[in-house]
């Protein structure tokens, strides 16, 4: 019997047991011998890889249990239901008894909130025409155009709408044109906005609108509808979260791993 049949059967008709009550009722039953110097922990680890709504790095892609409230502090565990509903998902800000793993991946998830906000913040600070620049640097880091010279910048009072073309290809057979709107977060990109955008593309097929705040349903509607052009929105949300993957104006200062055992090396426990 592995631990995690262990659990199973501890947890059979179980409303709810936290991973200490898990571990005792293994060791009374002797359902298990344990040769780790912190067992409780290993089983702590075992139970929170395999919960529901407990997602992190290392855990595992398919699911056994799932919480069940809190005893104190303790969060409690039970075998994941088979009903319609879905699972309870405890709040990550409350999960208690973490693994490292929980904590640094938490933590990391902070800190790139933090990171975006203040990407925001000198967005704002800095001239209406850096946001320009910003978004024609994202699309060359993500791969759009032939090098590093073949975006350019074309915002200016009276630009039609066009605030950056991309090249795709030497001969400029290929061009993307880009519209930046730097919005405050509630001043969403209305329709008309798409419209006009489009009308100043002409015969230009390809189109990316970016903006700092968000889209009208209206606006994603018209988009998704139309025919004649391609045309990408790109929300603040998704904004930052591409600034972050492709570094743009970013440094990293420090990389590490996080490794969970291998199981075809070792076997199941």
């Amino acid at each position: 019997m592995t631990i995690v049949e262990a659990i199973k059967v501890v947890l059979n008709g179980s409303p709810g047991m936290t991973s200490q009550e898990i571990y005792n009722e293994i060791v009374q039953r002797k359902l298990y011998s344990f040769g780790a110097a912190n067992p409780a922990a290993v089983v702590n680890g075992e139970i929170r890889r395999r919960c529901f709504g407990l997602d992190f790095p290392t855990a595992y892609p398919v699911k056994v249990f799932e919480t069940a409230g809190f005893s104190g502090k303790k969060l409690k565990f039970k075998l994941l239901s088979m009903k319609a509903e879905p699972p309870t998902v405890i709040s990550r800000k409350n999960h208690g008894e973490q693994l490292p793993e929980e904590v640094i991946n938490n933590a990391i998830k902070d800190h790139l909130s933090s990171l975006k906000q203040d990407i925001f913040n000198r967005i704002f600070n800095n001239a209406p025409d850096f946001f320009e620049h910003l978004v024609v640097d994202l699309l060359l880091k993500m791969g759009y155009g032939y090098d590093e010279t073949s975006g350019i910048v074309t915002g200016k009072p009276h630009d039609g709408g066009i605030d950056g073309i991309i090249s795709e290809d030497r001969l400029a057979l290929g061009l993307i044109y880009i519209q930046a709107k730097r919005n405050s977060r509630d001043n969403k990109v209305g329709r008309k906005e798409i419209q006009a955008f489009i009308g100043a593309m002409q015969h230009i097929q390809k189109g990316v609108f970016i903006t700092t705040s968000s889209f009208t349903k209206e606006a994603s509607d018209f988009v998704s509808k139309q025919q004649q052009k391609r045309i990408k929105l790109i929300d603040g949300d998704a904004l930052a979260a591409l600034l972050v993957k492709y570094e743009v104006g970013l440094k990293s200062v420090s990389t590490f791993s996080l490794y969970k055992i291998d199981s075809d090396y070792y076997g199941d426990q």
